[in-house]
């Protein structure tokens, strides 16, 4: 089963018809119900990372609860569309992007399943080669670029997106980690695909983020960015057959996962 998870604005992928899952985990109950349906011959499970109507903000998301529902569903590939700022005029709002790193600038926030038992997950690259070369075969879509991932929920100063920008980075988030990591973690592919909704305000000189405008953005965008996600999911392989992404080979888990 593939699964995508979506962003701000992002909260709904099938019809009345798909099946709806209620679940709890280990770390509680997810954002909200998980729906079922299919895309291009494959079974897909779709979860709004904010819950059906944006209840949850970057910094409180049940992120363990989340990729635990998905991966106990069955789930074992994910694409997670996110809204992010551009810190490059290059990429001005309505760009797609597939980054290939990230950068945490986090805080506080539950990052591991693995409080004990002396488990180490690589992730020196953290997304799926295998899904990401699935979306940027697309027409129109950017490949390539580092994600700084910030707490929130406020915007970044204008001094923060120049030295994020002076750093070499290309976009700002604020919800691509812990989750990216999360997934490495149960051993289940992940590829974030980013629709630019602003140029960050030490880009765009004269201007700041507003909230209201980011999302007048995204929704904007939002059907032409979900064709964008079916395309996708059409090119992804029906076996997996990616390595890249099982972090415990040789390695004693402390528990098995879902």
């Amino acid at each position: 089963m593939l699964g995508v998870i979506g962003g701000s604005g992002f909260y709904s992928f099938f019809g009345d018809d798909a099946r709806r899952v209620s679940s709890d985990t280990p770390y509680g109950s997810p954002s909200a119900e998980i729906t079922v349906g299919a895309v291009g011959g494959h079974e897909v499970a779709f979860l709004p990372r904010h819950g059906a109507a944006h209840e949850y903000s970057a910094h409180t998301v049940p992120y363990r609860a989340n990729m635990w529902a998905l991966r106990a569903l069955g789930v074992r590939r994910i694409l997670a569309p996110c809204a992010v700022g551009s810190l490059t005029p290059e990429l001005p709002p309505g760009s797609v992007v597939v980054p290939d790193q990230l950068v945490d600038r986090t805080r506080g926030r539950v990052d591991t399943y693995f409080d004990d038992g002396g488990v180490h997950v690589e992730f020196a690259d953290p997304y799926c080669p295998a899904l990401r070369a699935a979306v940027t075969g697309l027409p129109d879509v950017v490949d390539g670029g580092t994600m700084v991932v910030i707490q929130g929920p406020r915007f970044s100063t204008r001094a923060e997106s120049q030295w994020f920008a002076a750093a070499g980075f290309r976009l700002v988030n604020m919800t691509g980690y812990p989750e990216s990591v999360l997934a490495r973690e149960l051993e289940m592919c992940y590829a974030a695909v980013a629709l630019v909704t602003d140029l960050d305000a030490g880009v765009d000189v004269g201007a700041g983020v507003k909230a209201v405008d980011v999302f007048a953005e995204f929704q904007k965008n939002i059907e032409p960015f979900k064709n964008l996600v079916h395309q996708a999911i059409e090119q992804i392989d029906a076996e997996r057959t990616c390595t890249h992404c099982l972090s415990h080979a040789g390695v004693q888990l402390p528990f098995e996962l879902p």
